[in-house]
Protein backbone atom coordinates (compact mmCIF):
# COMPACT_ATOMS: atom_id res chain seq x y z
CA UNK A 1 0.00 0.00 0.00
CA UNK A 2 2.55 2.27 -0.01
CA UNK A 3 4.34 2.11 -3.44
CA UNK A 4 2.83 4.45 -5.65
CA UNK A 5 -0.18 3.25 -7.89
CA UNK A 6 -0.41 3.66 -11.75
CA UNK A 7 -3.75 4.37 -13.54
CA UNK A 8 -3.42 3.96 -17.74
CA UNK A 9 -5.38 4.33 -20.49
CA UNK A 10 -5.71 2.64 -23.81
CA UNK A 11 -4.63 4.55 -27.25
CA UNK A 12 -8.85 4.32 -27.37
CA UNK A 13 -9.28 6.49 -24.56
CA UNK A 14 -7.20 9.21 -26.37
CA UNK A 15 -9.62 12.45 -26.35
CA UNK A 16 -11.60 12.86 -30.02
CA UNK A 17 -12.62 16.46 -29.22
CA UNK A 18 -10.60 19.43 -27.20
CA UNK A 19 -13.20 21.19 -24.98
CA UNK A 20 -13.74 24.85 -25.41
CA UNK A 21 -14.53 26.11 -21.50
CA UNK A 22 -15.43 29.85 -23.30
CA UNK A 23 -19.10 27.83 -24.02
CA UNK A 24 -19.56 27.34 -20.71
CA UNK A 25 -19.23 31.39 -19.81
CA UNK A 26 -21.29 33.20 -21.93
CA UNK A 27 -20.35 35.98 -24.01
CA UNK A 28 -16.89 36.61 -23.75
CA UNK A 29 -15.14 40.00 -23.57
CA UNK A 30 -14.18 40.87 -27.27
CA UNK A 31 -10.52 41.04 -28.59
CA UNK A 32 -9.95 44.61 -29.37
CA UNK A 33 -8.19 46.82 -31.70
CA UNK A 34 -5.76 48.88 -29.79
CA UNK A 35 -5.89 51.62 -33.08
CA UNK A 36 -9.70 52.29 -32.83
CA UNK A 37 -10.81 50.50 -29.84
CA UNK A 38 -13.59 48.31 -32.02
CA UNK A 39 -13.21 44.37 -31.76
CA UNK A 40 -10.11 43.32 -34.12
CA UNK A 41 -11.07 41.74 -37.61
CA UNK A 42 -10.59 38.72 -38.94
CA UNK A 43 -7.61 40.07 -41.41
CA UNK A 44 -5.63 41.48 -38.38
CA UNK A 45 -5.85 38.07 -36.60
CA UNK A 46 -4.98 36.06 -39.80
CA UNK A 47 -1.53 37.85 -40.00
CA UNK A 48 -0.31 35.80 -37.20
CA UNK A 49 -2.37 32.51 -37.25
CA UNK A 50 -4.15 29.94 -39.77
CA UNK A 51 -7.85 30.33 -40.67
CA UNK A 52 -8.90 27.04 -38.13
CA UNK A 53 -7.09 28.45 -34.97
CA UNK A 54 -9.19 31.78 -35.32
CA UNK A 55 -11.98 29.79 -35.71
CA UNK A 56 -11.28 27.83 -32.17
CA UNK A 57 -10.02 31.53 -30.97
CA UNK A 58 -13.23 33.22 -31.09
CA UNK A 59 -15.78 30.02 -30.98
CA UNK A 60 -18.17 29.20 -28.13
CA UNK A 61 -19.04 25.99 -29.38
CA UNK A 62 -18.60 23.58 -27.29
CA UNK A 63 -15.21 21.09 -28.61
CA UNK A 64 -13.61 21.38 -31.20
CA UNK A 65 -13.13 17.60 -33.20
CA UNK A 66 -9.10 16.55 -33.20
CA UNK A 67 -8.02 16.29 -36.60
CA UNK A 68 -6.61 12.20 -37.45
CA UNK A 69 -3.07 13.34 -38.03
CA UNK A 70 -3.17 15.23 -35.29
CA UNK A 71 -4.50 12.10 -32.89
CA UNK A 72 -2.15 9.94 -34.89
CA UNK A 73 0.61 11.69 -33.45
CA UNK A 74 -0.98 12.07 -30.14
CA UNK A 75 -0.75 8.64 -29.96
CA UNK A 76 3.29 8.72 -29.55
CA UNK A 77 3.32 9.30 -26.05
CA UNK A 78 -0.75 9.86 -25.02
CA UNK A 79 -2.43 8.92 -23.03
CA UNK A 80 -0.47 9.74 -19.88
CA UNK A 81 -0.01 7.79 -16.81
CA UNK A 82 -1.71 9.01 -14.15
CA UNK A 83 -0.58 8.06 -10.01
CA UNK A 84 -1.74 7.75 -6.89
CA UNK A 85 1.48 9.12 -4.66
CA UNK A 86 1.30 7.16 -1.87
CA UNK A 87 5.02 7.84 -1.16
CA UNK A 88 4.74 11.27 -0.65
CA UNK A 89 1.55 10.78 1.63
CA UNK A 90 4.00 8.52 3.63
CA UNK A 91 6.27 11.24 3.71
CA UNK A 92 3.92 14.16 4.37
CA UNK A 93 2.17 11.94 7.14
CA UNK A 94 -0.89 12.99 5.80
CA UNK A 95 -4.78 11.79 5.13
CA UNK A 96 -4.77 13.32 2.19
CA UNK A 97 -5.03 10.91 -1.31
CA UNK A 98 -2.43 12.52 -3.73
CA UNK A 99 -2.63 11.58 -7.59
CA UNK A 100 -0.51 13.35 -10.20
CA UNK A 101 -1.06 13.45 -13.83
CA UNK A 102 2.36 13.82 -15.46
CA UNK A 103 3.05 14.95 -18.88
CA UNK A 104 6.92 15.02 -18.53
CA UNK A 105 6.34 11.55 -20.99
CA UNK A 106 6.08 13.30 -24.33
CA UNK A 107 9.09 13.89 -26.82
CA UNK A 108 9.65 17.27 -25.41
CA UNK A 109 9.10 16.29 -21.82
CA UNK A 110 6.75 18.20 -21.26
CA UNK A 111 2.86 19.09 -22.10
CA UNK A 112 3.60 21.66 -24.78
CA UNK A 113 3.37 19.02 -27.41
CA UNK A 114 -0.58 18.56 -27.16
CA UNK A 115 -0.73 22.57 -28.47
CA UNK A 116 2.55 22.39 -30.76
CA UNK A 117 1.00 19.52 -33.08
CA UNK A 118 -2.11 20.74 -33.94
CA UNK A 119 -0.66 24.60 -34.72
CA UNK A 120 2.22 22.87 -37.00
CA UNK A 121 -0.43 20.93 -38.37
CA UNK A 122 -3.20 23.73 -39.26
CA UNK A 123 0.14 26.00 -40.36
CA UNK A 124 0.92 22.95 -42.69
CA UNK A 125 -2.54 23.25 -44.27
CA UNK A 126 -2.20 26.78 -44.85
CA UNK A 127 0.40 26.60 -46.99
CA UNK A 128 3.26 27.99 -44.78
CA UNK A 129 6.54 26.73 -44.60
CA UNK A 130 7.47 27.92 -41.14
CA UNK A 131 7.15 28.22 -37.45
CA UNK A 132 8.23 31.03 -35.22
CA UNK A 133 7.24 31.75 -31.46
CA UNK A 134 8.50 32.53 -28.51
CA UNK A 135 9.57 30.94 -25.16
CA UNK A 136 10.59 31.31 -21.30
CA UNK A 137 12.30 28.16 -20.40
CA UNK A 138 12.05 26.17 -23.65
CA UNK A 139 9.63 23.84 -23.33
CA UNK A 140 7.34 25.46 -25.72
CA UNK A 141 10.10 25.84 -28.08
CA UNK A 142 10.93 22.51 -28.00
CA UNK A 143 7.90 21.28 -28.50
CA UNK A 144 7.60 23.65 -31.89
CA UNK A 145 11.20 22.76 -33.31
CA UNK A 146 9.57 18.92 -32.66
CA UNK A 147 6.23 19.15 -34.22
CA UNK A 148 8.00 21.76 -37.05
CA UNK A 149 9.95 18.60 -37.98
CA UNK A 150 7.51 16.16 -37.74
CA UNK A 151 5.47 17.91 -40.49
CA UNK A 152 8.98 18.86 -42.64
CA UNK A 153 9.02 22.57 -41.45
CA UNK A 154 11.36 25.47 -40.09
CA UNK A 155 11.08 26.62 -36.89
CA UNK A 156 12.54 29.90 -35.39
CA UNK A 157 12.20 30.50 -31.46
CA UNK A 158 13.31 33.66 -29.26
CA UNK A 159 14.07 32.24 -26.32
CA UNK A 160 14.13 34.79 -22.85
CA UNK A 161 17.45 35.59 -22.88
CA UNK A 162 18.24 34.79 -19.22
CA UNK A 163 16.61 31.60 -19.49
CA UNK A 164 19.01 30.81 -23.15
CA UNK A 165 22.05 31.50 -20.82
CA UNK A 166 20.62 29.65 -17.34
CA UNK A 167 19.05 26.43 -20.31
CA UNK A 168 21.41 26.07 -22.69
CA UNK A 169 20.76 22.23 -23.25
CA UNK A 170 16.98 23.30 -23.63
CA UNK A 171 18.39 25.16 -26.46
CA UNK A 172 21.14 21.92 -27.94
CA UNK A 173 17.83 20.12 -28.22
CA UNK A 174 15.81 22.77 -29.91
CA UNK A 175 18.27 23.19 -32.34
CA UNK A 176 18.75 19.22 -32.67
CA UNK A 177 15.12 19.65 -33.85
CA UNK A 178 16.37 21.92 -36.59
CA UNK A 179 15.06 25.05 -34.82
CA UNK A 180 17.13 27.97 -34.87
CA UNK A 181 17.25 29.62 -31.51
CA UNK A 182 17.96 32.85 -30.16
CA UNK A 183 18.51 35.03 -27.05
CA UNK A 184 15.62 38.15 -26.36
CA UNK A 185 16.08 40.47 -26.80
CA UNK A 186 18.12 40.07 -29.96
CA UNK A 187 19.45 42.58 -32.51
CA UNK A 188 17.43 40.65 -35.29
CA UNK A 189 14.37 42.42 -35.05
CA UNK A 190 13.07 46.48 -33.98
CA UNK A 191 11.89 45.58 -31.20
CA UNK A 192 15.04 43.79 -29.72
CA UNK A 193 17.27 46.84 -30.81
CA UNK A 194 14.96 49.23 -29.45
CA UNK A 195 15.44 46.91 -25.91
CA UNK A 196 18.98 46.69 -26.07
CA UNK A 197 19.51 50.45 -27.00
CA UNK A 198 18.11 50.84 -23.39
CA UNK A 199 19.71 48.56 -21.65
CA UNK A 200 22.44 46.26 -23.34
CA UNK A 201 22.09 43.52 -20.33
CA UNK A 202 18.41 43.14 -20.40
CA UNK A 203 17.35 40.04 -19.53
CA UNK A 204 14.74 39.64 -21.13
CA UNK A 205 10.33 38.73 -21.01
CA UNK A 206 8.31 37.05 -22.25
CA UNK A 207 6.42 39.84 -23.80
CA UNK A 208 9.88 40.65 -25.36
CA UNK A 209 10.30 37.46 -26.91
CA UNK A 210 6.26 37.56 -28.17
CA UNK A 211 7.10 41.22 -30.28
CA UNK A 212 10.63 39.56 -32.00
CA UNK A 213 8.88 36.56 -32.92
CA UNK A 214 5.56 38.00 -34.68
CA UNK A 215 7.60 40.67 -35.96
CA UNK A 216 9.72 37.67 -38.05
CA UNK A 217 6.62 36.21 -38.59
CA UNK A 218 4.64 39.42 -40.18
CA UNK A 219 7.55 40.16 -42.67
CA UNK A 220 7.40 36.26 -44.18
CA UNK A 221 3.91 35.10 -45.22
CA UNK A 222 5.74 31.98 -45.53
CA UNK A 223 5.82 31.71 -41.97
CA UNK A 224 3.21 31.32 -39.20
CA UNK A 225 3.57 32.49 -35.60
CA UNK A 226 2.65 30.18 -32.94
CA UNK A 227 1.55 30.61 -28.93
CA UNK A 228 2.28 28.34 -26.21
CA UNK A 229 -0.48 29.78 -23.80
CA UNK A 230 -2.70 32.35 -23.03
CA UNK A 231 -4.66 32.07 -26.09
CA UNK A 232 -8.00 30.46 -25.93
CA UNK A 233 -7.15 27.64 -29.17
CA UNK A 234 -3.97 27.16 -26.46
CA UNK A 235 -5.90 25.95 -23.35
CA UNK A 236 -8.54 24.23 -25.25
CA UNK A 237 -5.76 21.92 -27.13
CA UNK A 238 -4.50 21.47 -23.83
CA UNK A 239 -8.13 19.73 -22.48
CA UNK A 240 -7.02 16.08 -23.55
CA UNK A 241 -4.97 16.16 -20.14
CA UNK A 242 -8.18 16.84 -18.07
CA UNK A 243 -10.38 14.63 -20.43
CA UNK A 244 -8.01 12.05 -19.60
CA UNK A 245 -7.76 12.50 -16.14
CA UNK A 246 -11.42 12.58 -15.42
CA UNK A 247 -11.51 8.39 -16.67
CA UNK A 248 -7.98 7.82 -14.79
CA UNK A 249 -9.74 9.31 -11.81
CA UNK A 250 -12.96 6.97 -12.32
CA UNK A 251 -10.26 4.03 -12.47
CA UNK A 252 -9.03 5.00 -8.97
CA UNK A 253 -12.73 4.76 -8.05
CA UNK A 254 -12.06 8.30 -6.64
CA UNK A 255 -12.85 12.19 -7.73
CA UNK A 256 -10.57 14.81 -7.02
CA UNK A 257 -11.98 17.61 -4.03
CA UNK A 258 -8.95 19.60 -5.18
CA UNK A 259 -7.30 20.12 -8.62
CA UNK A 260 -4.17 22.32 -8.73
CA UNK A 261 -2.12 23.48 -11.44
CA UNK A 262 1.08 25.94 -12.27
CA UNK A 263 -0.17 29.50 -13.62
CA UNK A 264 2.10 31.75 -15.93
CA UNK A 265 -0.05 31.97 -19.22
CA UNK A 266 -2.19 29.23 -18.50
CA UNK A 267 -2.12 26.27 -20.47
CA UNK A 268 -1.47 23.88 -18.04
CA UNK A 269 -3.92 25.07 -15.68
CA UNK A 270 -6.38 25.06 -18.31
CA UNK A 271 -5.32 21.56 -19.78
CA UNK A 272 -5.79 20.21 -16.23
CA UNK A 273 -8.72 22.63 -14.64
CA UNK A 274 -10.75 23.47 -17.30
CA UNK A 275 -12.63 19.58 -17.90
CA UNK A 276 -13.45 19.28 -13.95
CA UNK A 277 -14.62 23.45 -13.99
CA UNK A 278 -17.25 21.89 -17.11
CA UNK A 279 -18.19 19.52 -14.65
CA UNK A 280 -18.55 21.66 -11.90
CA UNK A 281 -20.80 24.14 -13.76
CA UNK A 282 -23.03 21.27 -15.37
CA UNK A 283 -23.01 18.75 -12.63
CA UNK A 284 -22.62 20.58 -9.15
CA UNK A 285 -19.33 18.88 -8.56
CA UNK A 286 -17.94 20.51 -5.01
CA UNK A 287 -14.24 20.85 -6.06
CA UNK A 288 -11.46 23.73 -5.79
CA UNK A 289 -9.38 24.47 -8.43
CA UNK A 290 -6.04 26.50 -7.50
CA UNK A 291 -3.95 28.32 -9.91
CA UNK A 292 0.22 27.88 -8.52
CA UNK A 293 2.15 30.89 -9.55
CA UNK A 294 5.45 32.58 -8.62
CA UNK A 295 5.64 35.76 -6.37
CA UNK A 296 7.87 36.84 -8.26
CA UNK A 297 5.11 37.09 -11.68
CA UNK A 298 2.08 36.86 -9.44
CA UNK A 299 -0.17 37.87 -12.21
CA UNK A 300 -3.43 36.40 -10.48
CA UNK A 301 -3.01 37.61 -7.17
CA UNK A 302 -1.45 41.34 -7.81
CA UNK A 303 -2.38 41.67 -11.58
CA UNK A 304 -5.42 44.21 -12.49
CA UNK A 305 -8.16 42.69 -14.76
CA UNK A 306 -8.06 45.19 -17.81
CA UNK A 307 -7.19 45.61 -21.58
CA UNK A 308 -3.70 45.30 -22.39
CA UNK A 309 -1.53 43.67 -24.92
CA UNK A 310 0.67 40.37 -24.68
CA UNK A 311 3.97 41.70 -26.00
CA UNK A 312 6.20 44.54 -25.04
CA UNK A 313 5.76 46.31 -28.46
CA UNK A 314 2.18 46.50 -28.31
CA UNK A 315 1.75 44.45 -31.88
CA UNK A 316 -0.54 42.44 -30.22
CA UNK A 317 -4.46 43.23 -30.00
CA UNK A 318 -6.22 43.86 -26.50
CA UNK A 319 -7.09 41.03 -24.41
CA UNK A 320 -9.02 41.52 -21.29
CA UNK A 321 -7.09 39.82 -18.52
CA UNK A 322 -5.53 39.73 -15.05
CA UNK A 323 -2.04 41.59 -16.50
CA UNK A 324 0.86 43.46 -14.44
CA UNK A 325 1.20 45.46 -17.54
CA UNK A 326 2.91 44.81 -20.73
CA UNK A 327 6.33 46.21 -19.65
CA UNK A 328 6.29 44.52 -16.37
CA UNK A 329 10.04 42.57 -16.69
CA UNK A 330 10.01 40.08 -13.67
CA UNK A 331 13.13 38.68 -11.97
CA UNK A 332 14.87 36.09 -13.16
CA UNK A 333 13.61 33.80 -11.99
CA UNK A 334 14.34 29.78 -12.98
CA UNK A 335 10.42 28.78 -13.58
CA UNK A 336 11.00 30.86 -16.60
CA UNK A 337 7.35 28.94 -18.08
CA UNK A 338 5.62 31.33 -15.48
CA UNK A 339 7.45 34.51 -15.76
CA UNK A 340 4.09 36.23 -18.01
CA UNK A 341 2.81 39.14 -16.97
CA UNK A 342 -0.69 38.24 -18.54
CA UNK A 343 -2.64 35.22 -18.07
CA UNK A 344 -5.24 33.21 -20.27
CA UNK A 345 -8.38 35.42 -20.39
CA UNK A 346 -10.38 32.39 -19.97
CA UNK A 347 -8.52 31.73 -16.21
CA UNK A 348 -9.13 35.11 -15.49
CA UNK A 349 -12.47 34.84 -16.04
CA UNK A 350 -12.69 31.65 -14.03
CA UNK A 351 -11.12 33.13 -11.17
CA UNK A 352 -12.60 37.00 -11.43
CA UNK A 353 -16.16 34.85 -11.03
CA UNK A 354 -14.95 32.81 -8.04
CA UNK A 355 -14.49 29.89 -10.19
CA UNK A 356 -11.08 29.45 -9.32
CA UNK A 357 -8.53 30.29 -6.90
CA UNK A 358 -4.80 31.33 -6.83
CA UNK A 359 -1.64 31.34 -4.32
CA UNK A 360 1.63 32.67 -5.23
CA UNK A 361 4.75 31.08 -3.96
CA UNK A 362 8.28 32.02 -2.89
CA UNK A 363 11.41 30.22 -5.69
CA UNK A 364 12.82 28.51 -2.62
CA UNK A 365 10.06 27.25 -0.76
CA UNK A 366 9.24 25.91 -4.71
CA UNK A 367 12.34 24.12 -5.12
CA UNK A 368 11.92 22.70 -1.37
CA UNK A 369 8.66 21.01 -2.42
CA UNK A 370 10.09 19.55 -5.77
CA UNK A 371 12.86 17.84 -4.07
CA UNK A 372 10.28 16.05 -1.68
CA UNK A 373 8.67 14.81 -4.73
CA UNK A 374 11.80 13.58 -6.01
CA UNK A 375 12.66 11.84 -3.56
CA UNK A 376 9.32 10.23 -2.72
CA UNK A 377 8.25 9.70 -6.11
CA UNK A 378 11.53 9.42 -8.09
CA UNK A 379 10.64 12.52 -10.52
CA UNK A 380 11.92 15.98 -10.56
CA UNK A 381 9.78 18.16 -11.76
CA UNK A 382 10.25 20.91 -13.64
CA UNK A 383 10.04 24.62 -11.47
CA UNK A 384 7.27 25.08 -13.31
CA UNK A 385 5.30 22.09 -12.26
CA UNK A 386 7.08 22.36 -8.87
CA UNK A 387 4.50 25.34 -7.95
CA UNK A 388 1.38 22.69 -8.03
CA UNK A 389 3.47 20.22 -5.75
CA UNK A 390 4.01 23.07 -3.40
CA UNK A 391 0.07 24.34 -3.47
CA UNK A 392 -0.39 20.58 -3.26
CA UNK A 393 1.79 19.32 -0.06
CA UNK A 394 0.54 22.65 1.25
CA UNK A 395 -2.90 21.30 1.06
CA UNK A 396 -1.94 17.93 2.25
CA UNK A 397 -0.43 19.41 5.35
CA UNK A 398 -3.49 21.34 5.83
CA UNK A 399 -5.45 17.96 5.35
CA UNK A 400 -3.31 16.55 8.45
CA UNK A 401 -3.52 19.20 10.99
CA UNK A 402 -7.43 18.66 10.13
CA UNK A 403 -7.48 15.53 10.42
CA UNK A 404 -9.64 15.07 6.85
CA UNK A 405 -8.82 13.34 3.76
CA UNK A 406 -8.92 15.04 1.01
CA UNK A 407 -8.29 13.64 -2.71
CA UNK A 408 -5.64 16.43 -4.33
CA UNK A 409 -4.68 15.97 -8.20
CA UNK A 410 -1.92 17.77 -9.37
CA UNK A 411 -0.97 18.96 -12.83
CA UNK A 412 2.65 17.59 -12.71
CA UNK A 413 3.55 19.49 -16.37
CA UNK A 414 7.06 18.10 -17.63
CA UNK A 415 10.37 17.08 -16.22
CA UNK A 416 13.21 18.98 -14.63
CA UNK A 417 15.69 17.67 -16.49
CA UNK A 418 16.82 20.95 -17.90
CA UNK A 419 16.81 22.74 -14.50
CA UNK A 420 19.61 21.04 -12.78
CA UNK A 421 21.45 24.07 -12.41
CA UNK A 422 18.69 25.78 -10.77
CA UNK A 423 18.06 22.61 -8.63
CA UNK A 424 21.80 22.48 -7.88
CA UNK A 425 21.79 26.52 -6.40
CA UNK A 426 18.77 25.18 -3.91
CA UNK A 427 20.92 21.78 -2.89
CA UNK A 428 24.05 24.26 -2.23
CA UNK A 429 22.11 27.46 -0.64
CA UNK A 430 22.91 30.23 -3.24
CA UNK A 431 18.88 30.34 -4.72
CA UNK A 432 18.11 33.45 -4.38
CA UNK A 433 13.93 34.15 -3.27
CA UNK A 434 13.56 37.08 -5.64
CA UNK A 435 10.80 39.75 -5.60
CA UNK A 436 10.06 42.67 -7.73
CA UNK A 437 10.21 45.69 -5.72
CA UNK A 438 7.06 48.01 -5.75
CA UNK A 439 8.41 50.21 -7.98
CA UNK A 440 8.82 47.70 -10.46
CA UNK A 441 5.22 46.86 -9.85
CA UNK A 442 3.96 50.07 -10.41
CA UNK A 443 5.73 50.81 -13.59
CA UNK A 444 4.50 47.60 -15.35
CA UNK A 445 0.87 48.63 -14.33
CA UNK A 446 1.28 52.12 -15.35
CA UNK A 447 1.86 50.45 -18.90
CA UNK A 448 -1.76 48.83 -18.99
CA UNK A 449 -3.57 51.34 -21.63
CA UNK A 450 -5.87 54.05 -20.02
CA UNK A 451 -8.79 53.50 -22.22
CA UNK A 452 -9.36 49.97 -21.98
CA UNK A 453 -8.32 49.14 -17.98
CA UNK A 454 -11.78 47.75 -16.36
Amino acid sequence: MNERVKYTLSEDDIPHSWLNIAADFGAAAPILDPATGEPVSLAELAKSMAEPLIEQELSTEPEFEIPGPVRDIYRQWRPTPMYRARRLERVLDTPARIYYKYEGVAPSGSLKPNSAVPQAYYNKQAGRTGLVTETGAGQWGTAIASAAAMFGMTAKVFMVGVSFRQKPYRRALMESYGAVCSASPSPETAAGRAILAEDPDHPGSLGIAKSEAMEVAWSNPELGYTRGSSLNHVCAHQTVIGQEAIAQMALAEDYPDIVVGPCGGGSTLAGMCFPFLRDKLRNGRDIRLIAAEPVACPTLTRGRIAYDHSDAARLTPLSRMHTLGHRFVPPPVHAGGLRAHDSSPLISQAVENGLMEAVALRQVAVFEAGITFARAEGILPAPESSHAVRAAIDEALRCREEGRSKAILIALSGHGHFDLAAYEKYLNGTLPDDEPSEEVFQQGLDSIPQLATL
